[in-house]
């Protein structure tokens, strides 16, 4: 196995307690009428019973959440306007693994704490918007 296979893998592997959980929601979702497909190694669910779920998420309401490999999406569209976004969020669960949770949250507070937003100003959302182009 070559060195950038086996960088990969370990990647793959340090997200996968979220992917799994992301990835569990996969028969719900195309039981109620939703959409699952593989785009670039990353999981997309769309539709079904995901619309009026990501509408009630904070702050008011989102079009799309990465959860490890997985990327929750209230359509297709959605999906193809966010998707650099998203794939930034899917190489910071490579980075943190289990821990990026908790790490997100943190840096809720901290923003927050600065007096910033909790969202607009989270270091990993702005590195999301400054790397998705």
């Amino acid at each position: 196995m070559g060195a950038s296979v086996t960088a990969r893998l370990i990647r793959y592997v340090w997200a996968a307690p979220w992917t799994a959980v992301a990835g569990a929601l996969t028969p719900l979702v195309r039981l109620s009428g939703g959409r699952a497909r593989m785009v670039a190694r990353v999981l997309e669910l769309e539709g079904g019973f995901l619309p009026s779920v990501l509408r009630r998420l904070p702050p008011g309401g989102v079009a799309a959440i990465t959860i490890g490999h997985v990327v929750l999406g209230r359509d297709a569209g959605v999906l193809d306007l966010t998707r650099a976004h998203e794939r930034v969020h899917v190489e910071q669960f490579e980075r943190w693994g289990p821990l990026f949770p908790l790490a997100y949250g943190l840096a809720s507070l901290a923003a927050w704490g600065r007096g910033g937003d909790y969202y607009r100003d989270n270091r990993f959302e702005v590195e999301a918007r400054r790397q998705e182009g």
